[in-house]
């Protein structure tokens, strides 16, 4: 009998894999291959022209050569661009990531959200369309952090966290208003929920950090069911494979996979700050 077809999840670097853990945690028998596209990494400086035609020829190329059954795109900078194009150009459901606004609109209690995002999502048509769609009521900050996927690759990878570079790089979402305080924070790129304990550690105050990746297995195990597709739910793990565009060797995102936990270690540093 003949393998059932993976999923394609998608991503400019490891980051993805918060995404790619809760899809394996909510579909274990859902075969896997996740891609890190680490040679244009990172995608925060990319102009949106020549981000969106690099990673439509990515994925267009690997759903070819894959066969997956669906491509989750597990990168909000990404997913703001190309999901029109891409399902165009495949014949295949395609999920996207895209910043938590509805439920922070939802859930903040002081009227006050951050959104936390690199700097080409927060310039996105998308992203202010979600705005006016889901939050005319609330005051959105958008912070658009330029080393933050860095600091998270390296620390997962590498074990280095420098808290002063990520003390700076979230103060700008805690915002003090007319008695009220930040109390949501929309982590808009999936290497943001690597550092979301040191963030808490570091924060002025507490608030919430809103994840999307539980909520894209969702979606995914949703267009699996309407497309007549298995999910794997309850099943023993099914194999995975992980790949880099650069051709590196990704043996230790396979090991985050199964790994119980995704912790960076830094976190005595990080409380000290």
């Amino acid at each position: 009998m003949a393998e059932p077809a993976p999923v394609l999840v998608f991503d400019s670097g490891i980051g993805g894999i918060t995404v790619a853990r809760e899809i394996r945690r909510l579909m274990p028998g859902l075969p896997l291959v996740y891609a890190a596209d680490d040679a244009g990494f990172p995608y925060g400086a990319w102009q949106a022209e020549a981000l969106t035609r690099h990673c439509t020829d990515v994925v267009v190329r690997l759903a070819g050569e894959l066969r997956p059954s669906a491509v989750v795109i597990a990168c909000n900078t990404a997913s703001t661009l190309v999901l029109p194009p891409l399902r165009a150009a495949l014949d295949i459901p395609v999920v996207g990531t895209v910043p938590a606004i509805k439920p922070a609109a939802e859930r903040t209690r002081s009227g006050l959200v951050s959104v936390l995002a690199t700097p080409g999502t927060v310039t996105r048509d998308y992203t202010f369309d979600l705005i006016r769609r889901f939050a005319p009521e609330v005051a959105i900050t958008l912070v658009g952090a330029r080393q933050l996927a860095g600091l998270a690759e390296e620390a997962l990878l590498h074990g280095h966290l420098d808290p002063a570079v990520l003390a700076a790089e979230i103060a700008p979402c805690f915002v003090e208003k007319n008695g009220r305080r930040t109390d949501v924070v929309v982590l808009a790129c999936t290497h943001f929920p690597l550092l979301a304990p040191h963030m808490a550690q570091i924060a002025p105050w507490p608030v919430a950090w809103l994840d999307p990746a539980p909520a894209i297995a969702r979606r995914l195990r949703d267009v699996l069911l309407a497309s007549g597709t298995a999910t794997g739910e309850g099943s023993a793990a099914a194999p995975a494979r992980a790949l880099a565009t650069t051709g590196r060797d990704l043996s230790a995102v396979l090991e985050l996979l199964s790994a119980e936990t995704l912790a960076i270690s830094g976190a005595e540093a990080a409380s000290s700050v």
